[in-house]
């Protein structure tokens, strides 16, 4: 399997929880929505555990693939850092998982 990840933005967390809970309904899903007070690597990792339904993925990848983007995306990482230092409030960094292959029978079934 490979999976995909990214971050999306900044929300207060009542909102992404109550986002998270309406998207995360089942297991068989293709993405995983990951929330953090901070923006560093191992506050997504830890974020990780708190995944509600998680899915049947191969988790080790799929956390290989957040430190891998962490190597590779130190501008961006920066740049949601800063926003999310400016904005005020209960706020979180949202990022998004994606399980490549789920995701592609998803956009298949579509047609």
């Amino acid at each position: 399997m490979s999976y995909s990840f990214d971050i999306i933005g900044v929300s207060s967390a009542v909102q992404f929880f109550q986002y998270q809970q309406k998207v995360e309904q089942t297991r068989h899903r293709s993405k995983a929505y990951l929330g953090s007070y901070d923006c560093t690597l191992d506050s997504f990792i830890n974020s990780t555990e708190m995944v509600w339904q998680k899915p049947d993925w191969d988790w080790d990848a799929a956390i290989g693939e957040i430190v891998n983007f962490w190597l590779r995306h130190e501008a961006n990482i920066k740049q949601w850092k800063l926003e999310l230092d400016e904005m005020q409030g209960d706020k979180l960094i949202v990022g998004r998982l994606a399980n490549i292959d789920c995701l592609r029978s998803e956009f298949e079934s579509l047609f």
